[in-house]
């Protein structure tokens, strides 16, 4: 047969075309290379406890998208085995969970993988257990109870049950419709607001907790709710007494207000540096608060009287014991003794600058409820006779222990001024200067007799006193003390 050049063209372009197309289906379509040879794919396999009505050529799904096919499905000693052929350019989580799910109502099951967090991906020859897979129910089994159950309904009742139904919802077909239309529009609006709903969910976890984790709390004020609301029911008749009377004390109340109108914001406005002093000494006044009613009740329970002794008297018992001098005066810090001035002064001079107070050791016995032991507040644990101590750095020091009983109380070697002046002040001037030392009285020179006791005195008169004589009585009684000197 002689062909000529034409058809011999013709002929191999058939052939190219030819080939082409049966790659295209062989690589494309039919998948040769990895039905036959796994090119591009790798095998995992699936441990079942059964089937599951999954067969061969069943899809594999990751999140929804196809990524592999099942290869083979075979028994087990212990269940159902099946091979999985995956596709090599998608990774898939090895920690993960497998279902054999239903397509359609038909069958038509497939593998979905299911991935339970971020883990190393799955390579040729892994094995997901069994304990990781899951198989829908037996629908067999499920249409079998099914029809039992509708069996084991009677016919008669079943009949009185749609009756009695279309007696309850007949004719509601308006309000339905309204239902089902609200139900509607709810929906919708709940996925325009999907995002602040999902935030509502999400956030209400920790309110939720809080509610369990305070539940004895709420169950408490409940309880204390019940209280007070009995208590109410019980004094119903004061409570409507105050009701009808409240009206006319808050009227007395305003007038009492608006009488008190021109000073009550000035007396508010003093309050205001009361109310800093209060912060500031907030601890002292809690303590007070706390301890003076302790010392009231003390002091009634010294008004009771003994029982057991006969007698009507309803006062202190109290034992005043003297203990004079126990301990001794504090003069040390104090003002000089040519400085002090005398009970006897009627005027209001200047107080000396500075601060007098006890200036012994915070420690010692004289004076320990003094200033030198106030405490600062501001400052725990730190006590100081001033509040420019107590803020500051400097500690108190004492002139001395307090027991320099003889000279100067305020001998020290520490320099500190009396009064103590704040640190950099000038030492202040002498207000109390002590008088001129009057001029020395003359002493006169007289002879005296011991024998009989006279001498002559600086006004020329002569003096007898006997019991200074040799002859006076050795032993003097108290009627000899009495007796005028030579008598």
């Amino acid at each position: 047969m002689n062909l000529t050049r034409t058809i011999k063209i013709q002929l191999a372009i058939f052939t190219a075309v030819a080939l082409a197309v049966i790659s295209a289906v062989a690589f494309n379509y039919m998948r040769l290379p990895a039905v036959l040879f796994g090119v591009g794919h790798y095998t995992v396999k699936l441990q079942l406890a059964e089937s599951g009505y999954l067969y061969p050529s069943s899809n594999v799904t990751y999140r929804g998208t196809e990524v592999g096919t099942v290869t083979a499905v075979r028994l087990t000693d212990t269940g159902v085995e099946a091979d999985l052929s995956l596709k090599s350019g998608i990774p898939i989580p090895s920690d993960l969970d497998a279902e054999v799910r239903s397509q359609t109502a038909i069958g038509e099951q497939y593998v979905a993988l299911l991935p339970r967090g971020d883990a190393p991906p799955l390579k040729n020859g892994d094995v997901i257990p069994r304990d990781r897979t899951s198989v829908p129910p037996n629908v067999s089994a499920l249409l079998d109870a099914a029809n039992r159950g509708v069996e084991a309904i009677p016919n008669n009742n079943l009949k009185t049950v749609i009756d009695e139904s279309y007696t309850a919802f007949g004719g509601l077909g308006p309000e339905f419709r309204r239902l089902v239309q609200g139900a509607t529009s709810l929906a919708i609006d709940a996925d325009k607001n999907r995002d602040a709903l999902v935030s509502l969910i999400d956030d209400s976890k920790p309110v939720l907790d809080s509610q369990i984790d305070t539940s004895d709390s709420v169950q408490a004020w409940a309880a204390h709710l019940a209280t007070v609301t009995d208590q109410l029911r019980t004094q119903d008749a004061p409570l409507a007494g105050l009701l009808e009377k409240g009206p006319g004390a808050l009227d007395e109340a305003r007038s009492l207000v608006d009488e008190l109108k021109p000073t009550l914001p000035t007396v508010l406005a003093n309050l205001v540096s009361i109310d800093k002093v209060a912060i500031v000494y907030q601890p002292a006044i809690e303590q007070l608060l706390v301890l003076l009613p302790q010392g009231t009740a003390g002091i009634a329970a010294g008004m009771v009287a003994d029982l057991n002794q006969k007698t009507d008297y309803r006062g202190f018992y109290l034992s005043f014991n003297l203990n004079l001098n126990l301990p001794p005066p504090c003069t040390t810090g104090f003002l000089p003794t040519q400085q002090k001035r005398g009970p006897a002064f009627e005027d209001a001079p200047p107080r000396a600058p500075g601060n007098v107070y006890c200036r012994t050791p915070q420690d010692g016995m004289f004076n320990v409820r003094g200033a030198k032991n106030y405490p600062c507040l501001e400052r725990p644990g730190k006590r100081a006779p001033s509040v420019d101590m107590c803020l500051s750095d400097e500690q108190y020091v004492p002139l001395n222990d307090g027991f320099n009983w003889k000279g100067d109380p305020n001998a020290t070697l520490s320099g500190q001024d009396i009064p103590q002046l704040p640190p950099g002040s000038p030492p202040s001037p002498d207000l109390h200067p002590a008088p001129p030392p009057a001029a020395p009285i003359p002493v006169a020179a007289a002879e005296y007799d011991p024998a009989t006791g006279t001498y002559i005195g600086p006004d020329g008169k002569t003096y007898t006193q006997s019991n200074l004589a040799q002859t006076a009585p050795q032993e003097k009684n108290w009627q000899s003390m009495l007796t005028p000197p030579g008598g």
